[in-house]
């Protein structure tokens, strides 16, 4: 039996729906997708490797995804796994399998990745939404993130093979899309162009949906898009993380507070009925009550409604593991109160 695990984010959860089409052919295997998003989450994932190796001693086990890639030799060094791929090797899984190579770890440098795998995903098991992946990587260096180190700089895909990736998927009978991405804003050369050329190019496509959308790069002519065209659907998740000026410049993210609101109020002139949701960490590094008050105020004043919260976690190896603590206690409390103030963003 295959069996893929995928842990973190949508484009994992896009990429093990490639290897569960890649890999039909086999039996007795077991990928896992992981995440290096936090310390927290690549413990989880060693945790699910030695329950998996426990209830499958014959299977084969191999590990990829972001903190494969990061953490390379620690995952070599599990008893438990056959092979660790990479996040730009994972692409090739099915010829590694084939030829099982001498070395257990094959993770080369993810900033010398500037391609795409072509494989097409045919269908989405169970899902009426399906995910396109428009880019990957990311610019921005965050202070509390690892993701440039496991997924490399801004690659993005060209619209001619995002268009045809929709319209097969359209064929499969999918209701709607959601183009996604590690930083989907920073599309190149134009987010808001490639979105307008979606819509103008497939105009029998049901719904139009977005992943996680970055503040200082959600311009004017996305809002004019979403007044134009009735087919995008009326939900928009940002990245926000704090409602605090001070806390987002240490965090090294790109827009203020004030932007937020203000992009909350644009959209919803041009969507009356939109709705919004967006993603928090609460004590962050210095983060005092006051700040997290300021974000306590921001979701209250910009209408969030669906939040995604998390607890600050320490992520080695990211410049904000190395700066003053907040206590766990106040980082889970903190949490607490401001899930309390929305419905969560899965329901």
């Amino acid at each position: 039996m295959l069996q893929i695990i995928t842990f973190g984010c949508r484009i994992n959860a896009y990429e093990s729906e490639v290897l569960k089409e890649k890999l039909k052919e086999f039996d007795n295997l077991i990928v896992v997708n992981t995440c290096a998003v936090t310390g927290e989450a690549e413990r989880q994932c060693c945790q699910a490797i030695r329950r998996l190796r426990r209830q499958n001693p014959e299977a084969r086990l191999v590990v990829t995804g972001c903190a494969a890639q990061v953490n390379a030799a620690k995952f070599a060094a599990m008893p438990e796994v056959d092979l660790v791929l990479g996040n730009r090797e994972k692409t090739g899984i099915l010829q590694h399998l084939r030829n099982l190579p001498a070395r257990k770890d094959i993770v080369g440098d993810i900033n010398a990745w500037d391609s795409y795998d072509s494989f097409l995903i045919t269908e989405f098991e169970g899902r009426h939404r399906a995910f396109v992946q428009i880019q990957q990587g990311c610019d921005h260096h965050c202070t509390y993130c690892i993701v440039p180190k496991a997924r490399g700089a801004n690659r993005s895909v060209s619209a001619e093979q995002i268009l045809h990736q929709i319209r097969t998927l359209l064929t499969q009978g999918f209701a709607e899309i959601c183009l996604t991405g590690v930083d989907a804003c920073s599309w190149q050369p134009s987010f808001s162009g490639l979105v307008r050329q979606i819509l103008e190019q497939i105009p029998e496509l049901p719904a139009l949906q977005f992943g996680s959308l970055d503040p200082a790069a959600t311009d004017d002519e996305f809002v004019a898009l979403v007044r134009q065209f009735p087919n995008i659907t009326p939900y928009f998740h940002f990245s926000v993380q704090s409602g605090d000026n001070l806390i987002l410049k240490r965090m090294r993210r790109r827009h203020r507070r004030e932007d937020v609101i203000n992009l909350c109020r644009k959209l919803r002139a041009a969507r009356p009925d939109a709705v919004f949701g967006a993603d928090f960490i609460c004590g962050f590094p210095t983060e005092t009550e006051a700040q997290f008050q300021n974000t306590v105020k921001l979701v209250r004043e910009a209408g969030i409604s669906r939040l995604h919260v998390f607890p600050y976690s320490e992520r080695p190896g990211t410049p904000a593991a190395a700066m003053p603590q907040v206590p766990v206690r106040i980082r889970r409390d903190r949490a607490r109160r401001l899930r309390a103030e929305g419905v969560s963003a899965d329901a």
